[in-house]
């Protein structure tokens, strides 16, 4: 779990041994917190690639999930657990996306222009989460009472690249991108919970530039995709018979 603290107490211990970059950002006053998650946005970034390059997992693009991320992380820190910022984060998640497929199901027989539908579903979103809000803090469960504006905000604009996938492409195909974004969400999620990537990025920070050669690899990335295998496995099986006369 990523903890400010911590890194602060590690930095002030091994400021000899930190790279010039740390050592100028904190001398200048930059907080190290700030400093880590700003350099943990390519790592991020770039397993987000990974997933859509070489596993086949689309999501709502590359901006959506490690917005995600970060709510996760951030509910986490309010939560003073890992594994309750996993489960909250996940919670709000599904509970965002049910009420906006619910709100869009109840306006869809309106005829209405896009712009203030999406505002009515927000409005609908915002007042469902405040309620779980309460109905936590009511349940003793302080840290998810206790969450700030900003997870909270991420969570919610996502529900406007739901529906507008859901328009576009139907319901069926929006609530996959939905899963696959909190799948790529959650195991970044993880990545961030590794505290010795952490540290080791805070010390040595120009090790983000070996994201750039990474991601230049998977650009050109030609193969199938791990999901492809197992859409084609009957395809690729019949391919590997050798042909009988």
């Amino acid at each position: 779990m990523f903890n400010g603290t911590e890194l602060v107490r590690y930095s002030m211990l091994n400021s000899f041994g930190s790279d010039f970059i740390t050592f100028a950002a904190v001398d200048s006053g930059v907080p190290i917190q700030t400093i880590v998650l700003i350099l943990i946005i390519p790592v991020i970034v770039t397993i987000i690639a990974f997933f859509r390059q070489v596993i086949g997992i689309k999501a709502f693009g590359i901006y959506t999930p490690a917005l995600v991320t970060f709510a996760f992380l951030d509910i986490g820190s309010k939560a003073e657990s890992f594994w309750r910022g996993l489960k909250y984060g996940i919670f709000l998640f599904i509970l965002i996306l049910v009420v906006g497929i619910i709100a869009r199901a109840l306006l869809r027989k309106l005829k209405m222009l896009y712009l203030p539908r999406m505002a009515i579903i927000i409005t609908l979103v915002a007042v469902a989460t405040l309620f779980f809000l309460i109905v936590s803090g009511y349940s003793q469960r302080t840290g998810m009472a206790s969450v700030s504006i900003f997870p909270i905000v991420i969570m919610i604009t996502l529900v406007e690249k739901f529906v507008a996938t859901y328009i576009e492409k139907g319901v069926r195909q929006a609530t996959i991108l939905s899963l696959e974004t909190l799948i790529i969400s959650v195991a970044c999620y993880f990545v961030l919970g590794w505290g010795d990537l952490l540290v080791f990025v805070q010390k040595f920070p120009w090790v983000v530039l070996f994201t750039i050669p990474i991601n230049i690899i998977l650009g050109r990335w030609t193969g199938l995709r791990l999901t492809e295998y197992f859409r084609f496995k009957d395809i690729i099986k019949n391919a590997e018979i050798p042909y009988k006369k």
